[in-house]
């Protein structure tokens, strides 16, 4: 039943001088259009309940509905009609060439349409301001303490960036148009680039469908954040509508919950929710989940969309094959539960077929374990005086040949080899086994440290042992550093029948090798998704589930190299590394949320056989092409209108169709 108490008199707009809404009038009231009076006064949602097991969270029984836009309509509520839903009987429009573009139309952004528009959010829309905008003067905030708080934790915190509403890790794709001088010195002015003209600060169902159907009916680009952890800008576009998940954080824990053939205890999370706030939530009810390593990663956003994989992904799987149910809201505005019983070829798609794509999730449930103990084993191999260059690489060579017998045990590990201060260096941060003591972990690794013995290199392992998977991953992992515009990464899945046989073996690790004496750093994890207990059908990368090494490299470079010279050194990563480390895996992939931004024949590289599947999928739940990213499922019949370095499509530019391409060329 529509409650409309608020709304039985009257809604107009008054427009008074140079068209700017000044008042809005609600029952008779004159209320200021500032939003931060209007939410407690005038609400719009209907509660409601969806198909879920789990109960949902207050926000999601806020939901819009056709009755809500039907009374908007007959109080002839100013531009009501920009937020209805399609008129699915009706044929899909022809689509434009380009998504609209400010200035392109009246009505985007535009006095009339932002003022109804926030007042039927409640208040939550926020017209951007560049995180690092008080370092200049171009929005009228500049303040000399807070620019120096921001430069100083630009690098180094990602919390600050996490808690914005715009700031994302991809900076060099947005444009690093707003940037402190410790990203570039040269930097006098802050503009908008591709951070969004406005984002919605979401806590209601209701604020994703409005969003969503503003989108939709205005052919304006819609992105989605949630923290901004991504090398490939998925968050962020020039002249977009932003929603803003990361404040759906409501956790609720379920001791013995049932979803189709799953018996046991379990957690239903907000899109909000961060890694270090899941797994403090875990530890409390005294159970383990499965999530990423980095700290201020969303654990229920593009995290496990994209798959997600862990610490515990030896024992458990990725991330994604942990979820039960997602409550998700689609390009049609409707508000619905995927699940194995309840859309489930939308359930199948969103459990690793990348965000921004298929739907806006504000919650999903997933399986909790067993508390877990945890042995970790850190070192640091560098070269110099005592250690020489062959004995670096054949210590590394020992270590790689047991990759299989370590994630065939649970085991995980983390480590980096880089060359760029002029020593090898090997860091291993950490190793870790979980659900295995000290004397098992020295065990199973046995043979690696009598090479290292017989090698000559003495590694001083540093060994921890923990009753909990919390403290283990707290005090092991670091705090990611926040991304720069100096620097580009790739990724590869290497196989496990790479190790089943040596000579593949050798020249996976020649590959590897190559890029660090290229110059290049690489960061790695010796990990295996494929979990003796089997795993569920999804849009995983099928490669993750023959892998035992994910293998990231990236290129770096230096503010005083001109740009011709940077476009060289960054064509490095995708013409030259990049297919050498497609050469020894031909039939394998990547990691899509860990990749190259301009991956090659990105289709089968994130998704392989299943790739089909997901386009028509898309195809016919997105007919509108509401959702796009860069490589997301779909990206293909879209292209920037601009490039960096001339390869990088640049986000701070107009999103167009690709025309087709004439029959005969």
């Amino acid at each position: 039943m529509v409650s409309w108490t608020l709304l039985r008199v009257s809604l107009e707009l008054a427009l008074l001088t140079k068209g700017w809404a000044q008042t809005i009038v609600v029952n008779n009231h004159i209320i200021p259009a500032d939003a931060s009076s209007i939410a407690p006064a005038f609400t719009i949602f209907n509660a409601s309940s969806s198909n879920a097991t789990a109960n949902l969270f207050p926000g999601e029984t806020r939901q819009l509905t056709h009755d809500i836009l039907a009374n908007l309509t007959k109080l002839s509520l100013t531009n009501s009609g920009l937020f209805a839903f399609p008129d699915l009987a009706a044929p899909i429009r022809t689509p434009e060439d380009c998504k609209n573009f400010p200035g392109d139309s009246v009505m985007f952004p535009g006095t009339i349409t932002n003022a109804v528009f926030n007042l039927l959010l409640g208040g939550s829309l926020i017209h951007t301001k560049p995180l690092a905008s008080p370092c200049f003067s171009d929005y009228k905030n500049q303040d000399s303490a807070k620019c120096a708080e921001i430069t100083s934790n630009w690098f180094n915190d990602s919390y600050i960036h996490t808690d914005d509403p715009t700031s994302i890790n991809a900076i060099l794709f947005q444009g690093t148009s707003c940037v402190p001088d410790v990203v570039n010195p040269w930097a006098t002015q802050c503009t908008i680039g591709s951070y969004p003209v406005l984002s919605v600060n979401v806590s209601t169902v209701a604020q994703v469908q409005l969003a969503i159907n503003l989108a939709r009916n205005l052919n304006i680009r819609l992105v989605i954040k949630n923290t901004g952890h991504d090398f490939g800008a998925k968050s962020t576009g020039a002249g977009s509508l932003s929603l803003w998940t990361h404040n759906l954080k409501e956790i609720r824990f379920y001791e013995d919950y049932e979803e189709g053939s799953y018996n046991g205890p379990a957690f239903k999370m907000g899109a909000g929710v961060q890694i270090f706030e899941a797994y403090k939530a875990a530890r409390q009810a005294n159970v383990t989940i499965v999530g990423g390593e980095g700290k201020t990663v969303g654990m229920t956003g593009g995290y496990i969309l994209g798959g997600g994989h862990s610490p515990l992904s030896s024992i458990y799987g990725m991330g994604s094959d942990q979820v039960l149910s997602m409550e998700v809201v689609t390009a049609d505005g409707k508000f619905l539960t995927a699940s194995e019983t309840s859309n489930p070829d939308l359930f199948w798609a969103l459990r690793g077929g990348g965000g921004s794509t298929f739907g806006v999730v504000t919650s999903m449930v997933v399986k909790a374990f067993p508390k877990i103990p945890v042995t970790t084993m850190t070192f640091t191999l560098s070269t110099g005086t005592d250690v020489q260059v062959d004995q670096f690489w054949q210590t590394l060579r020992a270590y790689f040949q047991d990759f299989i017998k370590y994630t065939d045990a649970g085991m995980y590990s983390y480590f980096s080899l880089n060359a760029l201060t002029g020593n090898y260096v090997w860091t291993m941060q950490p190793w870790f086994a979980p659900n295995l003591t000290k004397a098992q972990f020295e065990e199973i690794t046995a043979p690696f440290w009598n090479a290292t013995r017989i090698i000559g290199v003495d590694l001083k392992p540093v060994y921890k042992e923990y009753d909990d998977f919390y403290e283990a991953w707290d005090e092991s992992f670091p705090l990611e550093p926040w991304g720069s515009n100096l620097q580009r990464a790739g990724s590869r899945l290497f196989p496990k029948e790479n190790w089943e046989d040596q000579n593949k073996l050798s020249e996976t690790f020649e590959a590897i090798r190559y890029v660090v004496d290229s110059g290049g750093y690489v960061l790695a994890f010796n990990i295996a998704a494929n979990p003796k207990t089997g795993y569920p059908d999804s849009a995983v990368n099928p490669a993750w589930r023959n892998t035992v090494l994910h293998a990231i490299d990236s290129v770096s470079w230096t503010q005083e190299m001109y740009p011709e010279l940077i476009q060289i050194w960054s064509s490095t990563l995708t013409f030259d590394w990049g297919p050498r480390w497609r050469s020894v895996s031909p039939n394998s992939g990547a990691y899509l949320s860990e990749s190259d931004y301009i991956e090659p024949d990105f289709q089968q590289s994130f998704w392989g056989d299943k790739y089909d599947r997901l386009y028509k999928l898309k195809k016919k739940i997105d007919p509108w092409d509401v959702f796009y990213a860069q490589n997301a499922v779909g990206s293909e019949d879209f292209e920037m209108s601009d490039n960096v370095f001339g390869i990088l499509p640049s986000q701070n530019s107009r999103l167009c169709r690709k025309k087709p391409t004439p029959a005969g060329t």
